[in-house]
């Protein structure tokens, strides 16, 4: 289907939007403040100001080396090292060399920088598409927020996956068969994300869901035959082996900007690390059951919302329940704070007029994007080498809000959207009857325009599998 744009009368709600997106320049502003006055990103961006874009050239080196899945022990599929192959400057990585391959790979340093660039144009250009009135603080909040910067920061491999995520599921590309192989691309990169295509199954677009996992088993078996490793056992084998090792020592580190309360929680059950001395023990056991809980009742909202749309699925749209789909997989396991990026994309599309849980899920994106966090005091003064500075940084780091709220603001955005999912199916149940489904309907509108109904022209349609 085509992707029409909307019109629609300017009314407060657009000026909340803006509202939010300066909060974002202001925390922008402050990050870029800080790296100038004090010679290093503030929390919560990552911990070691010498550990600077490492995740990007870290795994170049095992790109450019055997032992990958063996030594190094890694989660990502084959996928990512055949393309930073491309990305990167082999000779820089002729031993293990750590900082030094990133002092001397100008090459991989240009490419990393330049995908971030190609994001921020393809983001920019899906929100003109959906919505041109929303395009600009949407856009901004999400290319400049947290997650983003906090991707390049590191330079993880989620500026490429987000790519493909993107095209996968956004409205820019038209032919079906290159959005399954962005799809098959995105699982490739990114495991955990496999479950975003479940959400095609119910909205009845089987030849999607179809076409995807061959593209994804198409994807990673040719990575594998270049590659030369990473074989199902292999990265079975690996991420049984990180889930063990999922204790406290790394939860207080993954804590440090994480999605989900996973690292919470291995933290009040860990043996290295005895919190309960810290805060006692009733704090702790309390917590230790409250939150498992927590996200357990999340999962199964989420779980139920979905199955309540197989019932109306046209009542939904598509782009929704792959929020659900990728939100359920950040919640459950920890894949990084850079992750929010994927559900805030998705989040993005649904507009501001869709009702009261719609306008928290937006409210909650904004806030996850603002750059910073909110310092209660200092805990441990350091002293070490940085790498956007010249000489020893004097530095402490900080007991800050964000680890301990930031999950719970992110999961209040899938909580919002199964309701507003839960909603709008029994709306058009109590509309057309029971019997009334429209059987052979194409998806509904992706946005609607306020006060009018799902049907209208006006509406802005998600693409077609055909």
């Amino acid at each position: 289907m085509m992707w029409r744009k909307l019109r629609r009368p300017v009314g407060s709600w657009l000026h909340w939007e803006y509202f939010f997106a300066v909060a974002v320049l202001l925390g922008g502003v402050y990050c870029v403040g800080h790296l100038l006055i004090e010679q290093y990103l503030p929390q919560p961006f990552f911990y070691e100001p010498f550990d600077v874009w490492m995740d990007w050239f870290n795994t170049a080196f095992w790109s450019h080396n055997p032992g990958a899945f063996d030594s190094w022990r890694t989660l990502y599929p084959p996928l990512t090292f055949v393309v930073l192959r491309f990305l990167t400057y082999g000779p820089c990585y002729v031993a293990n060399e750590g900082w030094y391959s990133r002092d001397c790979d100008w090459y991989g340093m240009v490419t990393m920088h330049a995908w971030y660039v190609l994001n921020v144009y393809l983001i920019g250009r899906t929100f003109l598409k959906i919505d041109r009135e929303t395009a600009l603080p949407r856009s901004f909040a999400l290319a400049a927020g947290m997650p983003m910067l906090d991707g390049l920061e590191r330079g993880n491999l989620i500026m490429v996956a987000f790519t493909a995520f993107l095209l996968a599921h956004g409205p820019l590309l038209r032919s079906a068969r290159l959005r399954w192989i962005m799809a098959g691309a995105t699982i490739n990169f990114k495991v955990y994300l496999i479950g975003s295509i479940f959400a095609y199954p119910i909205k009845r677009r089987w030849r999607w869901f179809e076409g995807t996992i061959l593209a994804t088993i198409g994807i990673y078996l040719i990575t594998w035959g270049i590659m030369g490793a990473g074989t199902p056992i292999e990265i079975v084998d690996n991420l049984t082996n990180w889930n063990a090792q999922l204790n406290s020592a790394s939860g207080l580190l993954d804590l440090w900007y994480a999605t989900s309360y996973q690292p919470l929680i291995g933290l009040l059950n860990g043996s290295i690390f005895q919190i309960n001395l810290e805060i006692g023990s009733l704090p702790t056991e309390f917590f230790g059951d409250f939150l498992p809980a927590w996200i357990r009742a999340t999962q199964l909202l989420i779980v139920v919302a979905t199955g309540i749309a197989w019932l109306r699925p046209e009542a939904v749209p598509t782009y929704r329940l792959v929020n659900l789909a990728t939100c359920i997989a950040l919640i459950t396991t920890e894949g990084g704070g850079y992750t929010q990026a994927l559900a805030i994309f998705l989040t993005f599309f649904e507009p501001w007029r869709s009702g009261v849980a719609v306008r928290v899920a937006l409210v909650c994106c904004y806030i996850l994007s603002i750059p910073g966090d909110i310092f209660l005091g200092p805990v441990l003064p350091r002293v070490n080498n940085g790498f956007l500075n010249s000489g020893p940084l004097f530095y402490s780091y900080y007991v800050t809000l964000g680890p301990f709220f930031r999950p719970a603001i992110f999961m209040l955005i899938p909580t919002a959207l199964s309701f507003a999912t839960i909603a709008a199916v029994w709306r058009d149940i109590r509309v057309r009857g029971i019997e009334g489904r429209r059987r052979y309907a194409r998806d509904l509108p992706i946005m609607v325009a306020g006060g009018r109904t799902p049907d209208d022209a006006t509406a802005v349609h998600a693409p077609s599998d055909r």
